[in-house]
Formats: structure tokens, sequence, C-alpha cells
């Protein structure tokens, strides 16, 4: 037998007994319960509206907080970056001027006649300029300080500054063939750069 149709008959007596109670019920009672029942729905749209109003309000401070984390580390990262720069390159200004003694103890050395090398009266003297040159390099290469190669390299503007052309066919051209003045680096980072002579093709 069909369970369905058995219920029907069930089904329509309690219809019926629903309506037979409510027609007794007076007519504002009846607004009053429709009334609930829409102030109930009103309500819950209410709260999915705050609750996804929430959700939007927790999503944007999430992004801020992940801006502002992405932010500190930037910050973190250029401070390490400049103490080390600091730490590096402390010795820059005072390095520049020391340069120009570095100079004057070369001249003095390239000044000296190859004859006058051999006087034992000088020989003390010399010995002294040359002791002092190492020691000045032995500070320099402790500081990180290294003299860039020049001659017989090729031209680089990054590191050489040609200060004249020199013809030759002996060396091709762009190559540094002479140097007036020694250019130096600090780490990885210019001090001076080398002035030279560039070799160029005969007219």
């Amino acid at each position: 037998m069909n369970n369905e149709n058995t219920n029907e008959p069930q089904e329509k007596a309690v219809d019926d007994e629903v309506a037979r109670e409510m027609e007794g019920v007076p007519e504002h009672l009846r607004e009053g319960a429709d009334e609930d029942k829409s102030e109930g729905e009103d309500a819950e749209e209410a709260l999915e509206d705050a609750l996804a109003s929430l959700r939007g309000d927790l999503e944007a401070a999430k992004q801020d907080v992940l801006y502002a984390r992405a932010e500190t580390q930037n910050v973190r990262r250029r401070m390490e970056k400049d103490i080390q720069d600091a730490r590096n390159y402390a010795a820059t200004g005072f390095a520049r001027d020391v340069l120009s003694v570095a100079d004057n103890l070369a001249r003095a050395l390239d000044a000296i006649p190859d004859e006058q090398r051999e006087d034992e009266k000088l020989k003390g003297f010399i010995a002294g300029i040359e002791a002092t040159q190492r020691e000045l390099e032995k500070v320099f290469s402790q500081n990180g300080i290294t003299r860039i190669a020049a001659k017989g390299m090729p031209l680089d503007p990054n590191q050489h500054q040609a200060m004249m052309e020199v013809p030759t066919d002996e060396v091709e051209p762009g190559t540094i063939v002479q140097e007036m003045q020694a250019g130096y680096m600090i780490k990885d980072r210019l001090l001076r750069p080398a002035m030279v002579g560039v070799a160029k093709k005969p007219d």
C-alpha cells in the first residue's frame, strides 16, 4: 500500500484543525504573528550583512598587517645595508686625502737617477722612502684600498681617465701605454680613476 496516499487524509485533517483554530483568533493577533515573522527575517538579513561587513574589515586588517610587516622588513634591510656600507667605506674620505702622500712618495722614487741609487750615501735614504711606501700600501690593503691596473690594459672608462692619445703601432688602439697618476678602488667602489695615455693609430 502507498504510504503517501495514507498520509494525505491525516495531513488534510491537521490543516483543517489549524484553520478552525485560526478562525477563532482575532484579526489583529493574526497580523501581529505575520509581523513577528517578517521582523525575524529582517533581523536575520541584518545579521548576515553585519557578518559580511566584519569579514571585509578582517580581510582589510590582514592586508594592512602584511603590508606593515613587509615595510618593516624593507626598512631593516636598508638599515643593515647602510651599516655595512658605513663599515666598508668609512675610510673613503681619509683615503682620498692620503692618496697625495702615496703620489709624492712614488714621484720621489721615480725621480732618483739609477746612478744615485748605487751611491752608498743615498742608499739608506732611498731604502727609507721605499719602506714608507710599502707600509702605506700595507695600510691601504688592510682597509680594502687597491691600486687599479693600468699600463698595458685596455682602457676602461669606469676605472681609467684618458688624458692624452699616443700614436703608436706597437699595441692595439685603446691600450694604455702611459700612467700619469695611479688610480685606486676601495672595496668595489672607485676611489680615484687612473689618469692615463692611450694608444691610437698613427696619422
